[in-house]
């Protein structure tokens, strides 16, 4: 018995080393990728430093101190929250209305529509942005469409205007994800139970009652995760910004990523000086309004999984 024991006590230990093994370039490539630019991101923070002369210039909390005072900054900051609230709201809506229509039983071609709002998910963003930049540009096709048909005389600045330009972004990012929402969406609607609805109606319930009683309570986990995964994208969307506006016109929809790249190097309209002390601080604002906002939703989600468990407890 006690050779068994021994025996199995060796197995468990050998499988437990190969797991390790196995785990182990991964663990590296985290580090290496991941983990150090973030430690080294804070370091950085506490210097002045231009990226390629030498680590001496330590200036301490200058860097943020300079943060808090820059009106730039916080211009950024309310540019990524609009987007963000934007982007999240407009998404989440529209996404649940087209998988509800696709949804429906009486609905010919469910496959084809999916992949077709499905395709903006796969393609990359910096190509959309690029020809979003060029559709709604000053000689751009939509311009051309409105004033053939005699709408305006006067091509519409819809990049050159702060409002125009920030509807532009909020609209094309929703766009851009509205199919994978569609798709979680569509997974919560196909897992209620059909008895469900044809309970529904038979007591006469319209489509309406039906959506408020039985949809929309039964979504509730799908919503939550869909809400954290709109936010997280929507406090990243440097490639979408830096390609459809470039933060212009004066900054005005210049989103955190896009601040800090612009400082980190150099580029755009900070002119040609490199300021990765001043970036990195920046950085790390950007990344700790991200956890912020992200255990907000987390402790939301936990709230109504708790209120959930007592009521599915009486």
């Amino acid at each position: 018995m006690a050779r068994k024991n021994s025996n199995l006590s060796k197995s468990i230990k050998s499988r437990q080393m190969w797991a390790y093994i196995f785990i182990l370039p991964q663990a590296i490539v985290f580090l290496l990728l991941s983990l150090y630019p973030i430690v080294m991101s804070y370091v950085y923070s506490f210097y002045s430093w231009d990226g390629a002369s030498p680590l001496t210039d330590f200036v301490g909390f200058e860097n943020y101190t300079e943060l808090f005072y820059s009106s730039r900054f916080w211009g950024a900051l309310v540019s990524t929250i609009i987007y963000m609230f934007g982007t999240t709201i407009l998404g989440v809506g529209a996404s649940l209305v087209l998988a509800i229509i696709l949804n429906a039983n009486n609905m010919k071609g469910k496959a084809f529509y999916r992949t077709i709002y499905f395709i903006p998910v796969v393609a990359t963003t910096a190509i959309i942005g690029v020809v979003m930049k060029n559709i709604f540009g000053v000689d751009g096709s939509v311009n051309q469409l409105i004033q053939s048909v005699g709408l305006t005389e006067k091509p519409i600045p819809w990049l050159n205007t702060s409002t125009l330009a920030m509807t532009l972004l909020i609209v094309v990012g929703t766009w851009k994800n509205l199919g994978i929402n569609m798709i979680y969406w569509l997974s919560g609607l196909q897992s209620i139970p059909a008895e469900l609805y044809e309970s529904a109606q038979l007591d006469g319930a319209g489509f309406w009652k039906t959506l408020y009683h039985i949809t929309l309570p039964l979504l509730k986990p799908i919503l939550l995760v869909i809400l954290l995964l709109s936010v997280v994208s929507g406090m990243n969307a440097f490639d979408l910004v830096k390609t459809l506006t470039n933060g212009n016109p004066y900054h005005t929809t210049e989103t955190l990523d896009l601040y800090v790249f612009n400082y980190a190097f150099g580029g755009g309209m900070t002119g040609s000086t490199t300021r990765m002390g001043y970036a990195s601080a920046a950085g790390v604002m950007l990344g700790m309004f991200t956890l912020l906002i992200s255990g907000i939703f987390g402790l939301i989600t936990m709230y109504y999984q708790k209120r959930e468990k007592k009521e599915a407890s009486r």
